[in-house]
């Protein structure tokens, strides 16, 4: 039962005392923050950048998200932590290298809940325009932050319906999707693989490398659930558990929806601005494509919902370790970081603000600014279980969960990260994104090392 009193906690009290969310509501954290924004309106973007052509983007990806997220198993079930792979680049890289990590993650999501916030208000301005994008947004902003300052145990089980209500509506329609290309569908002409075979790759390479990150902002958040773990009953089993069916649920959902769609709407249709509807208005459903419109932004909210939680609980991670000014670790009433809820939410207001300044300009902005940092999270994490895990075997620690195919799936996901760089950096688009991340990180490890040095200073 969670308390409305708002006295702050010790700062040195931990943040989850006990263990309050449950392994099922992890799992479907997983997928929650994993099935947003990036499938419901990044998969027409893809497909217009590279046509059916990025299925293979979406292989690779998912291939190195299997790998990310078996070694991200292997170290939140011998450790479960708030600051998760921050925590696991700062014992396997250095202080600054952790704060690094955790600083750009945090970074990342904090653009992610201002898309999905924006997202989801333009999916609910086109079936319902009786409120402007900017206000629906600002509404949605509100209410989910309120939910977060509510306790991890209501934020689960609110996570866990929701999640529920969008994998059903997938999974609805990948089965209307593949009556549709079956000719199952009376009345309705199947396009058959018309659209995969007439012009596999229209873009070339480029095509492909564009989408790529697309499809790889898509699979980001898929790691909160290691940041989770800490605050889940049972964190070793649960990881575990987690681990297996968030990456095999999360493949047959993208890859099999990316399919339909590819499949049905060819690459230069205005239905990719909203493909799932448009999937559903070409099998001729009345009012399917309405219907999977407000699924789509229960969606895009669930994925906001997750992603505000572990920005928080990064948010918290750092200053603990003295990486972030310590009032950050203050914790209110249900025993919830507030103020590092309140840091993690601003830019969502923000980019609420500059949607009413500049109408429709913001969201595609977004989208393209958080592709690549994902990709360095996830080579830190490899990286990080690399180092650990042999520190772990040369020292004979036992550990709950050990990733199959050490070390060698691990070289594979670094093989894998590198040839996505090479193929980036051919680019032009990706290029510019790819300069940007590392400029970014740059500067944030400048910050870090710099403000742990003013610490050691001051004697803190």
């Amino acid at each position: 039962m969670t308390t409305k009193s708002t006295t702050a906690r010790p700062e040195g009290r931990r943040l989850h005392p006990v263990h309050s969310m449950k392994p099922r509501q992890l799992t479907m954290m997983g997928l929650g923050s994993a099935i947003g924004a990036g499938l419901f309106l990044g998969s027409g973007a893809g497909v217009q950048a590279a046509g059916p052509a990025v299925l293979i983007s979406y292989l690779v990806a998912g291939t190195l998200i299997i790998l990310v997220m078996w070694a991200l198993g292997e170290m939140a079930a011998a450790n479960p932590n708030s600051g998760a792979f921050s925590v696991y680049a700062e014992r396997a890289l250095g202080k600054t290298a952790g704060a690094t990590i955790g600083w750009l993650w945090w970074l990342q999501l904090v653009v992610v809940i201002a898309a999905e916030a924006l997202g989801a208000a333009a999916l609910l301005f086109s079936v319902w325009p009786a409120v402007p994008v900017w206000a629906l947004s600002l509404v949605f902003m509100v209410v989910f932050t309120g939910i977060n300052l509510a306790g991890v145990r209501n934020f689960g089980e609110f996570e866990f319906w929701f999640a529920i209500l969008k994998v059903a509506a997938i999974v609805l329609f990948l089965a209307v999707g593949a009556a549709l290309l079956l000719g199952l569908l009376p009345d309705v002409a199947s396009p058959g693989l018309s659209n995969l075979t007439a012009d596999f790759a229209p873009a070339g390479l480029g095509g492909i490398a564009s989408a790529l990150f697309v499809v790889i902002f898509a699979f980001g958040g898929t790691e909160i659930v290691s940041v989770a773990a800490a605050e889940t009953e049972n964190p070793e089993r649960s990881v575990a558990k987690a681990i297996r069916t968030v990456v095999w649920r999360i493949l047959v959902f993208y890859i099999g929806s990316v399919f339909v769609i590819a499949a049905v709407l060819p690459a230069t249709s205005q239905s990719l601005s909203s493909p799932f509807a448009g999937v559903l208005d070409a099998a001729r459903i009345p009012g399917a494509g309405t219907a999977i419109t407000l699924v789509a932004v229960v969606a895009l909210l669930s994925a906001l919902n997750a992603n505000l939680y572990g920005a928080s609980r990064m948010a918290y991670s750092l200053a603990q370790r003295s990486a972030a000014p310590r009032f950050l670790t203050r914790l209110y009433g249900a025993n919830v970081p507030m103020l590092a809820v309140g840091v993690s939410v601003a830019f969502g207001f923000i980019a609420t603000v500059l949607e009413l300044l500049f109408p429709e300009r913001i969201l595609p902005a977004l989208f393209q600014l958080v592709g690549s940092t994902c990709l360095v999270v996830w080579g830190s994490a490899l990286v990080s279980q690399l180092i650990l895990r042999r520190r772990a075997d040369r020292a004979g620690t036992p550990l709950p969960l050990r990733m199959k195919g050490f070390p060698g799936l691990t070289i594979l996901g670094l093989v894998l990260l590198a040839v996505i760089f090479a193929v980036g950096f051919s680019a032009e688009g990706s290029r510019i994104q790819l300069f940007s991340t590392f400029a970014l990180i740059a500067g944030i490890a400048l910050a870090c090392a710099l403000g742990a040095r003013l610490t050691q200073r001051s004697g803190r």
